[in-house]
């Protein structure tokens, strides 16, 4: 059998140039990829020597550092299942998921608030590890001879097991092989043209596929550089750039860079590319900062079940509005629903079947099979169309779909119309219960100036001048900021509970 371990396309470049940096750290020290491949063999070994068996899960809730990249691609190398915990998560949320996964082992930062007894399966063996590993793995780890050879595996062996990020409903468990990953690093790594020169500003979080798969294991796959920096923040990544030559975002952190009066396309001059991701990049961000920078954004598309599916090119137009084309080897389609092939232009359940798909639900069999069709597509939950030349648009979730006197209402639709207004930073539409209709249209926003908001009837009117009166919003309500998840997606759901408590506050606007 060959060796199918995702680990494998980072040891050629270690056999190439050890001594080749792959962490550059915040103070300035440089990490190569012999100290990466000797430390994650190291803790691989204590993993197994702990008494951890091919399969398990290894259950990590830690802040972002090189040695927790270490301990994920450690997990790899052993044959192990690795699940990364939001280091958000309180006490509730980390019991749900310890309970559901029955992990072998539990790491934990060295200040973590300290959990009940309960929270923790009795199964499950708890350990401390902060950002230089120092905690209570180290006896383990400085017990074992550094030798370790990468565990041979199949590509259908799980590596790991991402929980959805829940917004509705308790979070699934997707779990992802090693051909997944490979192919996905392997096929992003080519299509957005990365190479040992490459130096990747990694400001993201790597409990999320976004900050983790995508970005960390493309550079890895490539021989590239990482800069760490341990979160975003807009000044460090100003100071950063003219050293970078990738970013990678969620539309939030383009945002927040818009506000910096550095940016320009003198700051930007060694980066031959941005991309974002994770959330829906509006038109606006989109042409402000090309017009700032230079630099088109190049958007892309794809969620924890399915890494990614859509990509913008590298060489080619990169259109705002847009998550592109399908990427090699990706099959997607927009069905209805019996699953039926719509024309072209035509909006419907985005599906889609690839070799980066994760292989099912964890201890969920019938819920796997529910969202899949029979000839294999995975159902995405998106909704969007694809245009005569493939390119691919989102209009939002099909949780998300409002039915307004039995028309179907997008929110992506209303919000690219609002957003446009030079009065709103953001707008975000979902639906409320209505007597006649059934449902309609309830714009958030968050004015561009706090202290100028816009009045409702001026966004129902910029709706009415150009979309159907349907889809035109019943009341308009002015907000300091919208609830986001970690990633940066506004969760609708919030938005919606909100709404009855917000009855008072709401600024109605007249039809």
């Amino acid at each position: 059998m060959t060796n199918a371990n995702f680990y494998r396309l980072f040891e050629p470049w270690v056999q190439l140039k050890p001594s080749g940096v792959v962490f550059e750290l915040d103070n300035g020290e440089m990490l190569t990829r012999e100290w990466l491949h000797a430390l994650s063999g190291r803790y691989a070994k204590a993993l197994l020597q702990s008494g951890c068996s091919a399969g398990d899960r290894i259950a990590v809730q830690l802040e972002k550092s090189a040695h927790a990249f270490a301990l994920y691609l450690a997990c790899l190398r052993a044959g192990l299942c690795y699940l990364p915990i939001n280091t958000a998560y309180r006490a509730a949320e980390l019991g749900y998921l310890l309970e559901d996964a029955q992990p072998a082992i539990f790491f934990r930062g060295l200040s973590a608030e300290a959990l009940a007894a309960e929270i923790v399966p009795a199964t499950t063996k708890a350990f401390t590890f902060g950002p230089q590993g120092e905690g209570t793995f180290v006896p383990l780890v400085e017990a074992v001879d550094p030798a370790f050879s990468t565990i041979e595996v199949s590509g259908t062996v799980p590596a790991a097991l991402l929980y959805t990020s829940g917004t509705t409903g308790r979070p699934k468990g997707a779990l992802i092989s090693h051909g997944a990953l490979s192919y996905s690093a392997r096929t992003l790594s080519e299509l957005w043209g990365f190479s040992s020169s490459d130096v990747l500003l990694h400001t993201l979080p790597i409990f999320h596929s976004h900050g983790l798969f995508i970005s960390f294991n493309v550079a890895l796959a490539s021989g590239a550089r990482l800069l760490l920096q341990s979160k975003f923040d807009a000044a460090d990544v100003v100071k950063a750039l003219p050293r970078s030559t990738v970013f990678m975002g969620v539309p939030t952190f383009y945002h927040r860079l818009l506000t910096s009066p550095l940016l320009d396309s003198d700051l930007c001059r060694r980066v031959r590319l941005f991309v974002s991701g994770s959330a829906h990049l509006s038109a606006d961000v989109h042409r402000k900062f090309e017009a700032r920078t230079g630099h088109r954004i190049l958007e892309r598309y794809g969620s924890t079940e399915a890494m990614i599916l859509c990509s913008n090119p590298l060489e080619g137009e990169r259109r705002p509005n847009s998550v592109g084309l399908p990427i090699p080897g990706v099959d997607l389609r927009i069905a209805g629903d019996g699953d039926e092939i719509l024309p072209t232009g035509n909006i419907g359940m985005i599906q889609a079947r690839g070799p980066g798909l994760f292989s099912g639900y964890w201890n969920m069999p019938d819920q796997t099979r529910n969202e899949f069709a029979a000839d294999g597509f995975f159902r995405t939950g998106d909704l969007g169309f694809m245009d005569s030349q493939g390119y691919v648009s989102i209009t939002g979730r099909a949780k998300d779909l409002i039915i307004s006197g039995g028309y179907n209402v997008y929110p992506a639709e209303i919000e690219a119309v609002i957003d446009e207004m030079p009065s709103v930073q953001e707008s975000a539409v979902v639906g409320a219960p209505h007597a006649d209709f059934g449902e309609c249209v309830i714009a958030f926003v968050i004015p561009s100036d706090k202290g100028l908001p816009p009045a409702a009837s001026e966004v129902v009117q910029r709706v009415k001048d150009r979309l159907a009166n349907y889809k035109v919003p019943k009341q308009v309500i002015v907000v300091d900021e919208l609830p986001r998840n970690t990633m940066g997606k506004v969760m609708k759901n919030e938005l919606r509970t909100s709404l009855a408590d917000r009855s008072g506050a709401v600024v109605k606007a007249a039809q």
